[in-house]
């Protein structure tokens, strides 16, 4: 059976890694993202299908030390005031429901500089390769700021509530500042960071989840419990993602188990039912991608939450 990477993981982070790894190829939990307090996606499930998915994904964006409110946009304001107080909901729905699994998305305003929405590259000249260098001002910004995260998580390492951790995803892109300089580059961050939250802040609680597809980014089975990757397809074909499931472990480890971390189209539960391709989880992206019927129908909703292969709340 599969063990955490970090030798002191908590025991509810140890007895989540051993259920997802027994759920992966006998059936599949349901996951959406959301991105605000309101968490309308979660109503707009419940209300179609009468249950909830057990896995819930919750944004920090807001959480970001280094946000410059003076040169942002109205579009990016919202966001950050939207999901304010999120990591709140957050913590009383673990509290709440016993059945919870919560996984967190870091869209990480760059440490320093930076204008609007400077998770992505396009809005700040933030060099990643620059903490990688002892002594630099990026450096020491990247380690302020998660300390700050560190700060924002202890409370659920002190309720040992576990987190599926997906810091620096789809570094397979040059969109967010973690990626611009190659994949491997946000590995090495990966790497910091895993080394930091775990030998000085002592979170025990996280999981480690990698996202990202190609083989020269992998951080090393050492750092990571779990391979994710994103997929939004733009054809409405049903699909187990059989072929992208084989392309993600060939990239990155066969010895972990693995999920979709963002999608845009959930999976067909009917075609996963009969190949049980092993994805443990799968998270729908918010907002459109799960409330119209341009991503995900009401009858996609519907078959996935009523099948007996989904496990949902």
């Amino acid at each position: 059976m599969q063990k955490p990477v970090n030798p002191n993981a908590s025991e509810n982070a140890t007895k989540l890694l051993a259920f997802l790894n027994e759920t992966a190829g006998h059936h599949i939990i349901t996951g959406q993202h959301t991105q605000s307090v309101e968490m309308e996606e979660i109503s707009y499930i419940r209300n179609i299908t009468g249950r909830e998915p057990m896995l819930r994904g919750f944004e920090l964006l807001s959480y970001s030390p280094n946000i410059n409110y003076d040169d942002a946009s109205e579009e990016c304001l919202k966001e950050v005031y939207d999901n304010r107080d999120t990591l709140d909901e957050a913590y009383k729905w673990a509290l709440s429901e016993k059945n919870a699994i919560l996984t967190f998305t870091f869209h990480w305003f760059s440490p320093l500089g930076g204008r609007d929405k400077s998770f992505f590259s396009e809005h700040t000249d933030f060099d990643a390769r620059r903490v990688l260098e002892e002594g630099t001002p990026e450096r020491e910004a990247f380690y302020r700021d998660m300390d700050v995260i560190a700060g924002h998580l202890k409370r659920f390492s002190d309720k040992d509530i576990p987190i599926l951790w997906r810091p620096f995803h789809e570094s397979e892109g040059t969109w967010f500042w973690w990626g611009r300089y190659g994949c491997e580059v946000a590995a090495e961050l990966f790497r910091l960071m895993y080394r930091h939250y775990t030998d000085i802040h002592h979170l025990n609680n996280l999981l480690w989840v990698w996202n990202c597809p190609l083989k020269e980014g992998y951080p090393g089975d050492e750092y990571v419990d779990i391979v994710t990757r994103d997929l939004y397809p733009e054809a409405d074909t049903p699909t187990d993602f059989q072929k992208e499931y084989a392309e993600l472990v060939e990239a990155t480890s066969k010895n972990k188990v693995a999920a979709l971390g963002e999608v845009g189209r959930f999976p067909d539960v009917n075609i996963l039912s009969k190949s049980h391709t092993p994805w443990a989880y799968y998270m729908t992206w918010s907002h459109e991608f799960c409330m119209s019927e341009r991503f995900n129908t009401s009858e996609k909703l519907k078959n996935m939450y009523s099948s007996e292969y989904s496990i949902k709340l």
